[in-house]
């Protein structure tokens, strides 16, 4: 069975279920599937096998006093995310103290009524961003390839509209860099 997409395919007892009922997964491991789900642990994991991320503070923010502090760390503007979001649930910009106080608020709320997790952390606010994905594939033998990039960055309500491969304005370097810390952090364990 392929999990399809949306929130049955990002389920981590999924694969362990269909293992049990005799059932080949094709999708990665529920291990993966957990890792990959929680965007706090997934940063850790990407940092661990020297893939870039977006500079931020590593853990949940524990307050509106814990958020302030980070954010005059990395300095503003900063984005307040869900640790277990998608879909730009539990997402808030704040370009000063007092909007990440009203922000995180919001985000705390909208991320426990959306994913019943009330977990936010924050990040350096990367202004004009493209949404570049990179599909990788693996087998249970270890083996990990890339199958190319894909551009995902004109959206609705933070929701692909347009999906195009190869992605345009990408050169050569950075296409290559891209696939290569894609099947780097798939390869990670």
């Amino acid at each position: 069975m392929h999990p399809g997409y949306g929130f049955l395919s990002e389920n981590p007892a999924l694969p362990d279920a269909l293992a049990a009922a005799g059932v080949t997964f094709i999708g990665p491991p529920a291990a993966a599937i957990k890792g990959m789900g929680d965007k706090l642990e997934a940063k850790r994991l990407a940092l661990q096998v020297g893939v870039n991320t977006i500079p931020g503070h590593g853990e949940a923010l524990v307050d509106e006093e814990d958020a302030v502090a980070a954010a005059r760390t990395l300095g503003y503007p900063v984005m307040l995310k869900a640790a277990a979001g998608g879909g730009g649930k539990g997402m808030r910009v704040a370009h000063d103290d007092g909007d990440l106080r009203a922000g995180f608020r919001f985000a705390v709320t909208e991320a426990k009524s959306s994913f019943a997790d009330d977990r936010v952390f924050i990040e350096k606010l990367v202004e004009r961003p493209r949404h570049i994905e990179v599909q990788v594939l693996a087998d249970h033998h270890g083996s990990v390839l890339h199958l190319g990039e894909r551009e995902c960055t004109i959206q609705r309500r933070h929701q692909k509209v347009i999906e195009e491969s190869p992605a345009p304005g990408l050169d050569d370097v950075t296409r290559a860099a891209m696939a290569e810390q894609a099947v780097a952090l798939a390869t990670c364990r």
